[in-house]
């Protein structure tokens, strides 16, 4: 399974979450098509625009909650001090990709960013 975790600030467009994912999964040399899975935290799951994202990527939108992201704390790569601060976090984009992956997940290396989203791309068996 591959996992796209994405993390953005609010009000960002599908467009957005989108290009980012793309960018992410450019880097690994993965097409789209192998892409299983889009994963956020569960507040941003709510936004319009993950949804959208999802169904433009042909993939299933997987809601984490604030003490799943947590259980995976100590194996984000990137931790950010801005959702630290915002959410009591470390991670949001690396953490969701994680929690989704399963307890054998790994990323594939640290979070990419665009202008308003970041994305990590994990590989694993699911949860």
């Amino acid at each position: 399974m591959i996992v796209a975790g994405v993390g953005c600030r609010r009000e960002t467009s599908a467009d957005e979450i989108e290009r980012v994912v793309r960018l992410a999964l450019g880097l690994y040399d993965l097409p789209v098509e192998r892409l299983s899975v889009l994963a956020t935290e569960s507040e941003k799951a709510t936004e319009p625009a993950f949804p959208e994202a999802a169904r433009r990527l042909s993939v299933t939108l997987v809601a984490c909650t604030s003490v799943e992201l947590d259980k995976v704390a100590g194996r984000v790569l990137t931790p950010s001090k801005l959702v630290l601060k915002a959410k009591g976090l470390p991670s949001i984009a690396e953490a969701s990709a994680l929690v989704v992956a399963g307890r054998d997940g790994r990323l594939l290396g640290a979070r990419v960013a665009s202008e308003r989203a970041t994305c990590a791309i994990a590989i694993g068996e699911g949860h």
